[in-house]
């Protein structure tokens, strides 16, 4: 186990029990899996809570939690997950999208999922290679942008990031994607009304029993998610992905994720996008036939 700070330097008393308890929880709520090696992250982050809450313990601030305050739970998993994202991070899946955008066509609306959207960056990031595969600003496609963390989906939603969140766009994308601003808005950029359009931003616990969408969906974008959850978790997950997703349809992965536990329900197909298996489409030949 990580060697806990001395007790003596810090502003709340925190065990090793603390911290069991806390990994406890946020494993059973959101399914995140903590290391050892983050207890000083976990000390750090939930001290703010315990100031803002005014218990005097992280035994009394537990407690809380135990007693259902729907507020605070929502508090505590948003200060323990972390919001890393950029736009078009991890660039070799957006040619890849494209790609599959154009073997769609244009026929029927085609429907996207990023399931964990943080603060915007990726859904935009598909929203750009949407309106540039299909070159209109207004192509036959639908986002769904979820996340666990509420403070981040209402960043995404308003779509206004600091200048340096955009610096490495190239000068094109830039000027055709964000209006950059002025006055009190100097050094901030929006991404323009045609990209919010396409994204529906809303809350969802990939953990809940029951998730506010349904299947016939083209892709499903799940990067650097999986990599918090233990594999029984990773599995459940993708159980529930596999009937979501249209016979043809794609899910991208973060790269240093692989899934090949659960060859019944996924297959690679390279550079970390995976299709549904031959194994799952045999037994579920009601699978859309897009």
């Amino acid at each position: 186990m990580a060697e806990m700070k001395d007790p003596d330097s810090r502003e709340f008393h925190f065990t090793a029990q603390d911290f069991q308890r806390v990994s406890k929880m946020i494993h059973e709520h959101a399914g995140i899996t903590l290391s050892d090696s983050k207890q000083e992250l976990v000390y750090s982050r939930l001290s703010r809570r315990l100031r803002a809450t005014g218990t005097r313990t992280f035994g009394e601030y537990l407690a809380l939690l135990n007693k259902g305050n729907e507020k605070e739970w929502e508090a505590f998993v948003n200060s323990l997950t972390t919001n890393l994202t950029a736009f078009f991070r991890e660039p070799h899946h957006f040619p890849l999208l494209a790609e599959h955008l154009q073997k769609l066509g244009g026929s029927k609306p085609i429907v996207l999922w990023c399931s964990a959207s943080s603060t915007g960056e990726e859904p935009y990031s598909m929203a750009m290679t949407a309106i540039e595969t299909f070159g209109a600003t207004s192509p036959p496609v639908t986002i769904i942008a979820t996340d666990l963390d509420t403070n981040v989906i209402e960043t995404a939603r308003n779509g206004v990031y600091p200048m340096e969140r955009v610096e490495k766009l190239e000068p094109e994308r830039l000027k055709r994607f964000f209006f950059r601003g002025e006055g009190s808005q100097q050094g901030f950029v929006k991404v323009r009304p045609e990209l919010q359009r396409m994204i529906t931003f809303r809350k969802l616990n990939l953990l809940d029993a029951n998730w506010s969408l349904h299947g016939g969906l083209d892709a499903i974008f799940c990067r650097n998610v999986m990599i918090y959850f233990d594999k029984d978790t990773q599995l459940a997950i993708l159980k529930r992905f596999a009937p979501l997703l249209n016979e043809n349809g794609l899910m991208f992965a973060g790269h240093s994720e692989n899934f090949y536990h659960a060859d019944a329900y996924f297959k690679l197909r390279g550079k970390t996008v995976y299709e549904l298996s031959p194994k799952y489409k045999l037994a579920h030949p009601q699978t859309s036939g897009r």
